[in-house]
């Protein structure tokens, strides 16, 4: 059985920067966007985190020889199907009871032998997916061969709604696509309803626990030691020397290169990364949308501990 730290919740959350820190602990290893990798690598041959295409990646090669025999025995096409007929949002209260049908077996056993490949490839004791979907989530209990741990990574919904009107450019297209963008009032729907379902995820046995955005850009080390212990890792005290403070007081990360299948831009940074909160919403987005984002998800927001004010949380 392989040890999988799931990181959910809505994107632009935080979490390709909170997956990088991890990625530094040892015996941890990082894979980044695992849904993505039936299209946007098997089919797309789009470039790892490492910067080669994932063809060339001799990690990924690995994994694929130890996990199905060779990326070649893989039908990605069959895979997509399976995602689109069992992994969907609207399918998660059949996802919830206590018995799944064959082919979201056949669909979890997918991700359970990428897994158990990149744990023996690298030797690591803790494999971790930020996919994010809740939907893959639900599916993945439902896989024998996976001790699921849920980090459920929320953020300010108003920062989450002002980042998904952004226009950033995928590396991986060299500049020919860029990323969904969506509205302030649909980011809004969707941040109530991706982490909802992640507290009826936990509600239904699953091991989840919230980390919040905020609580980690402003302690990086104690998030991490709590997400770790979460996981089942016991650290050596200089687990986390990686992490250092500037003489402004801003902690940087020193983050190598990854493997990372899919996932934000961030995943190919290397080298020094400030952790420190990214609050630009506070005063880019208009007044008259951060009310609208609060008033749509004002139900969570307070259960999270946000306040409907713009003050700092």
């Amino acid at each position: 059985m392989v040890r999988v730290l799931f990181l959910g919740g809505l994107g632009r959350s935080g979490t390709t920067l909170l997956e990088r820190v991890l990625g530094c602990l040892p015996g941890v290893c990082t894979l980044g966007e695992v849904v993505h990798l039936w299209r946007r690598d098997l089919l797309d041959n789009e470039r790892c985190g490492c910067g080669r295409p994932f063809s060339a990646c001799d990690f990924w090669r690995e994994v694929g020889d130890r996990a199905f025999g060779g990326w070649h025995r893989v039908d990605p096409h069959h895979v997509l199907r399976l995602q689109d007929r069992v992994e969907r949002t609207r399918h998660i209260p059949k996802l919830a009871g206590r018995t799944c049908d064959n082919q979201v077996r056949e669909y979890a056993d997918q991700y359970a032998r990428v897994y158990a490949a990149a744990a023996a490839v690298t030797g690591a004791r803790v494999v971790i997916d930020s996919s994010k979907h809740a939907s893959l989530a639900y599916c993945l209990r439902h896989a024998p061969d996976i001790d699921l741990r849920v980090a459920h990574v929320v953020r300010d919904a108003r920062g989450v709604a002002y980042s998904w009107t952004k226009t950033v450019t995928r590396p991986e297209s060299d500049g020919r696509e860029t990323m969904t963008r969506y509205s302030p009032s649909r980011a809004a729907l969707l941040w109530s309803a991706h982490n909802a379902a992640f507290g009826l995820l936990g509600a239904r046995g699953t091991a989840v626990r919230r980390f919040r955005y905020e609580e980690f850009v402003a302690d990086p080390r104690g998030t991490s030691l709590a997400i770790a212990a979460f996981a089942g890792l016991d650290l050596p005290a200089d687990a986390l020397d990686f992490l250092a403070e500037g003489a402004d007081g801003v902690v940087h990360a020193d983050l190598p290169a990854t493997h990372s299948a899919a996932g934000n831009p961030m995943r190919f940074r290397t080298g020094p990364v400030e952790v420190r909160a990214d609050d630009t919403w506070r005063t880019a987005l208009p007044p008259n949308q951060r009310r609208l984002v609060a008033a749509i998800a004002a139900p969570l927001h307070g259960a999270y501990g946000y306040p409907i004010t713009g003050r700092r949380t």
